[in-house]
């Protein structure tokens, strides 16, 4: 059996995604839960709860999605040359 979030939980992890553009992983360590607890709350639950707030978090996920290799391009840059 799955945990149902509470609904003001799942909009305040949406919120502080949205306003500090974060990524999940920043999130999940920002409200102390799994990356993937962070990921269903934004893509399972919230749609549900606030739709328009779920297409300002889909943006979100989206350009993180489609930037996560030049993230990690620069942290393996700063590993090695510093």
């Amino acid at each position: 059996m799955q945990h149902q979030p509470s609904p003001d939980f799942v909009l305040s992890v949406a919120q502080y995604y949205i306003s500090h553009h974060s990524t999940v992983r920043d999130t999940a360590n920002h409200f102390d839960i799994s990356k993937s607890s962070v990921h269903n709350y934004l893509t399972r639950y919230l749609p549900n709860i606030s739709p328009q707030l779920y297409h300002s978090v889909y943006l979100i996920l989206k350009h993180n999605n489609l930037t996560k290799h030049l993230r990690g391009g620069d942290a393996t840059r700063l590993k090695f040359h510093n």
